[in-house]
């Protein structure tokens, strides 16, 4: 019903940056935030940044500073702008977004296949 696809990761070298992209598409009747997550390899995932309908956004503490996210309300976007990347960045960035959809579904959890971002040092 709903589609979630992330874009924009790649191998860059440390200092660097990136713009990670994520677009949702389908039944959608309204989105109510959107985030982003990363794991890496060995790694549990972990919370990046969120986004509200609103504007209103939120960070994990490691990457405030670095880490900048927006949407495009009229695009089902939501992007990441990372700077300063480290080799410690290099994981599968997932996004994800609440959802209610014209089909009836109330505010679920959906998820993109992610994105890999690898920094080399």
């Amino acid at each position: 019903q709903v589609q979630l696809v992330e874009s924009g990761g790649g191998l860059v070298q440390a200092g660097g940056s990136l713009r990670l992209s994520c677009e949702a598409s389908g039944n959608i009747k309204s989105i109510h935030n959107m985030g982003w997550y990363r794991q890496a390899p060995g790694n549990q995932r972990e919370f990046v940044a969120r986004i509200t309908s609103g504007a209103g956004t939120n960070y994990a503490d490691s990457v405030k500073g670095r880490f900048t996210i927006s949407g495009d309300n009229a695009k089902n976007t939501v992007y990441l702008k990372i700077d300063s990347l480290k080799p410690e960045d290099t994981a599968v960035y997932y996004c994800n977004a609440i959802i209610s959809t014209t089909t009836g579904v109330t505010q679920r959890l959906w998820w993109g296949q992610g994105t890999q971002v690898t920094v080399s040092s």
